[in-house]
């Protein structure tokens, strides 16, 4: 027999070989071919360590879902990160209080059982949204530990003998039994499902980033569409007509003052000859559309004092937007850098806030 499979499942083969033996009239002949740590004494210590890395990776996820300021990158950098924290940690100590063999293959599945739960948190989180607590649980604690080897896989309900195939950690013990106490034998099959899960994960994650992308992108089309058609104004009301300008050279504009102007350019510091500019008012009408020169400038008048925002986009590249404040004699200055759209979806994922630093110059 072998007590790194489980004390109980000792206990089971003698007390039915001792019934066979004494019907035979012969002395039971006891052979553990895979003795435990001295310490391990029912051959269950690695469940448990299991159980230790398991849970922080779920708690890993439930904590990402706050950081709000974190990029899928940056989780992802930081689930990698604890569990390459988690597995040495655990090992030595196990290894300094006597309850694991000192083989330095365990943090490998360590690492693997930890990112495995987390990486596979974060990426269902945003489909089950407030069921994930229970749907984490559920996963990581309430089917996974009873499924796990506390208790002989060959002595569990047949159910749970199912789900100790498939959960992460029951796949973990299995190959940390594999590596310390049989030779390495078996562990492939384990080590495969928690890269399966891993795999899930990121899977989900991509899923979500997709989904998200044609959401904005949808978005900024239908802004576009809601802008290119403004309300039709009052035409006895005097105001000010939007206008755009001529750009010359030397901040010299001619007669007309203008209260915005500015310069695209592409990520290599080109101008970006005939790109749209769109001046929108805070409540989302167009004001002036107008297109750069060959230098890559814009110049516009007749603008209202107050907020505006100023879209630019370009063909094959990503639409920038920023916000300016007018005030009534001083000429606001509003350049901006066009990059080219990313992935295949449209606009490379939504528009982004691009403009260069602004300056503003007083009427000449």
């Amino acid at each position: 027999m072998a007590k790194a499979n489980g004390v109980s499942l000792e206990q089971a083969l003698i007390k039915d070989f001792s019934t066979v033996a004494a019907h035979d009239r012969v002395k039971l002949q006891v052979e553990d071919v895979a003795p435990t740590v001295a310490k391990d004494q029912m051959g269950t210590t690695l469940v448990y360590f299991g159980v230790a890395w398991s849970i922080p990776g779920y708690i890993l996820a439930t904590t990402l879902l706050r950081a709000v300021t974190f990029n899928r990158r940056r989780k992802l950098l930081t689930v990698m990160g604890l569990s390459a924290l988690l597995s040495p940690v655990g090992f030595l100590a196990g290894v300094g209080l006597g309850y694991l063999p000192d083989d330095p293959s365990t943090m490998v599945v360590a690492f693997l059982l930890t990112t495995a739960v987390a990486t596979f948190s974060s990426g269902v989180a945003p489909f089950t949204k407030q069921l994930f607590p229970a749907v984490g649980m559920g996963l990581f604690i309430v089917l996974s530990v009873p499924s796990s080897g506390v208790a002989p896989v060959a002595m569990l309900p047949t159910f749970f003998q199912y789900l100790h195939d498939v959960m992460p950690l029951g796949n973990a013990v299995d190959a940390l039994r594999g590596f310390l106490y049989f030779n390495g034998a078996g562990v492939l099959r384990p080590i495969l499902v928690l890269c399966a899960w891993i795999t899930a994960g990121l899977a989900l994650l991509g899923l979500d980033a997709w989904r998200h992308h044609r959401q904005f992108a949808q978005q900024v089309l239908d802004t576009e569409e809601n802008i290119e058609e403004p309300p039709v104004e009052d035409p006895s009301v005097e105001t000010p007509t939007p206008t755009a300008l001529p750009v010359h050279h030397h901040h010299h504009f001619g007669e007309s003052v203008p209260m915005l102007f500015g310069t695209v350019r592409n990520a290599q510091q080109r101008p970006v000859r005939h790109a749209a500019v769109t001046v929108i008012d805070t409540r989302g009408r167009q004001l002036v559309r107008t297109m750069t020169n060959a230098e890559g400038e814009y110049a516009v008048t007749g603008l209202p004092e107050g907020y505006i925002s100023v879209v630019i986009s370009s063909s094959g590249q990503t639409p920038v937007v920023d916000q300016k404040l007018l005030q009534s004699g001083v000429a606001a200055q509003a350049d901006f850098v066009l990059r080219g759209r990313l992935g295949g979806t449209p606009f490379g994922g939504g528009m982004y806030r691009g403009s260069a630093p602004s300056d503003e110059m007083p009427y000449q």
